[in-house]
């Protein structure tokens, strides 16, 4: 299942930067070449990054391969370092789920009940805002999966 879900998020993570790319190459084309800029094209790609950042930490944290100070840890028996791997897992666990879940969550919903919509684009922030929650679920996922992994 987390090999199918790393696939899927890579490829999505790869399909969004390839957008982003086409995005801002048309409006330097428009910008530049016609004189008349694209009007959505800025906007468009600030809300791609905004995806890209939040789903590449996602990505990442599957991955393990997040920036992590390893002196204290290293310097320690195994026994130690499993526990304080747990610990920290956990700690990641709980930050996620208060800060990207429950606060994410919370952004989308009252960005939808106020009705926000971006101004060129006219988009519901709460569909920008969706991505929050949905990579929180994502790094909670892969945090518990390490757990289960580490004590079996």
């Amino acid at each position: 299942m987390r090999n199918k879900i790393d696939s899927v998020l890579g490829k999505t993570l790869v399909l969004i930067m390839s957008i982003m790319v086409i995005n801002v190459l048309w409006q330097v084309f428009t910008r530049y070449v016609t004189g008349n800029p694209s009007s959505f094209t800025d906007e468009l790609a600030r809300f791609l990054m905004i995806w890209i950042g939040v789903l590449g930490a996602a990505y990442v944290s599957g991955k393990n391969l997040h920036v992590a100070i390893d002196i204290l840890p290293l310097r320690q028996s195994k026994q130690t370092q499993k526990k304080l791997k747990t610990i920290v897992t956990l700690l990641i666990i709980l930050f996620v789920f208060f800060a990207f879940v429950i606060g994410g969550s919370r952004l989308v919903y009252i960005s939808y009940v106020l009705g926000q919509q971006s101004p060129a684009l006219q988009l519901p922030l709460a569909i920008v805002y969706l991505i929050i929650p949905i990579s929180g679920l994502l790094i909670m996922y892969y945090k518990i999966s390490d757990l289960k992994q580490m004590n079996s």
